[in-house]
């Protein structure tokens, strides 16, 4: 997911399929190297030895915290230089770790699959520094910013593989069991309701019926988005469909609306649509969990059931679910607010002029980075050579022509 899935999923421009899957390799190389340590110092670290102890679980949490930054840089797509993006990783990894310290293990909240902590923050994050970084001149790269067939094509390679595996993604780190199979079950039934709730609302959409690949490459995850927070919840498979079915309409609704609405007016500019697959289905799922925790009763998940799911023991045996509904809506705010303060910081950062981002004329263009192939020269077909008309059209000049000088 965090390689092939985020990585083709940017290849959609015509001319920065490169940089989308170039810089998502690059630094989702480096940010898992960094996230190690720093979920490592926070989680793993033994004080007697002063060793971090690494496992698969270590790894699959690196990858998570790789991903909130592979998301804030789909808002930044085709506009930032990769030294840019090795600062934006650097700083979005170490927030990410305090945050995700601060929600799970202090404010004790459930969030397997990472609604909250990584896709509500990695939004917020990008589009806060989206939004310092503003380009009011972007207009001169109008022409680039946009998609052809092939790179559409190779686009939804990303999308399904994201799509397949976003089940595995909501249920890695989950209890062994009854939990993770929820979770994956749920995932995957609010991914097939998205589907549906997307290719309904992107035909209504058009007048002729039509649907846009942009919709169905991006507000089709949305339930898997969204899942992550409440998916080992006993949220039913009804619950997941409606959960699948509301973000289907948001998701698709925000791609043809909102994000015209933040790039006129708001000055966010928000190259893939975060706002739209991860920012606002990362909220919405923060609070679902929020009710269906709160929601949670003993005749329904049982009192050893309570204890698993919501791990009250130790410090937490006397939490209600009450309370950890109010707490797990509390983490959902931490995010937002880590990613809206961490990503003005890393915005002001970024905007001194000695990172050597692209100038306005050049966005969206892998040739400021890369060296590109020059495309093939345009064979004219076979049949042009073969066609005998052209030879006859030469022996009749000719003819004409020595006729007038006879």
């Amino acid at each position: 997911m965090i390689f092939v899935g985020f990585g083709f999923l940017m290849t959609f421009l015509k001319r920065y399929s490169f940089g989308g899957v170039g810089f998502n390799f690059l630094i989702a190389s480096f940010g898992l190297q960094w996230a190690l340590l720093m979920q490592g110092w926070f989680h793993t670290l033994d004080p007697e030895t002063g060793k971090i102890y690494i496992g698969v679980e270590s790894m699959i949490n690196a990858d998570f915290c790789v991903a909130g930054c592979l998301i804030a840089y789909g808002a930044l797509l085709g506009r930032v230089s990769p030294v840019q993006l090795m600062v934006l990783t650097l700083f979005g990894i170490t927030l990410f770790a305090v945050e995700e310290y601060i929600i799970l293990s202090l404010l004790h909240c459930r969030d397997a699959g990472g609604s909250m902590v990584i896709h509500a923050f990695g939004g917020y994050y990008g589009l806060t520094i989206s939004w310092i970084l503003y380009r009011p001149h972007i207009h001169l790269s109008k022409r680039l910013n946009g998609s052809v067939y092939h790179s559409d094509v190779f686009a939804m390679i990303g999308t399904l593989f994201l799509w397949m595996f976003w089940p595995s993604f909501n249920s890695a780190i989950t209890d062994h069991g009854d939990g993770q199979h929820r979770a994956a079950i749920n995932t995957y039934i609010a991914l097939a309701s998205c589907v549906l709730t997307t290719v309904a609302i992107s035909s209504m959409s058009q007048k002729t019926g039509k649907l846009d690949m942009v919709h169905i490459q991006n507000a089709t995850l949305a339930g898997g988005v969204a899942m992550g927070t409440s998916a080992e919840f006993m949220i039913t498979p009804y619950g997941a469909l409606i959960v699948g079915f509301c973000c289907g309409i948001i998701s698709t609704f925000g791609y043809l609306h909102v994000s015209p609405f933040m790039e006129k007016y708001l000055k966010i500019q928000d190259t893939c649509g975060i706002h739209n697959l991860h920012a606002l289905p990362g909220m919405l799922g923060g609070f679902t969990g929020a009710i269906v925790a709160a929601a949670a009763t003993e005749s329904v998940y049982g009192r050893e059931g309570l204890i698993s799911v919501f791990d009250f023991e130790g410090d937490f045996a006397d939490r209600t679910v009450g309370t950890q509904g109010g707490f797990q809506a509390a983490g959902t705010c931490v995010s937002v607010a880590f990613g809206l303060v961490g990503g003005a910081i890393v915005g002001l950062i970024l905007r001194f002029p000695i990172w050597g981002d692209p100038a306005d004329d050049s966005c969206y263009d892998d040739e400021v980075y890369w060296e590109v192939p020059e495309d093939e020269e345009t064979i004219p077909p076979v049949l042009e050579y073969n066609n005998h008309m052209t030879h006859k059209h030469q022996d009749i000049s000719e003819s004409n022509f020595s006729v007038e000088q006879s």
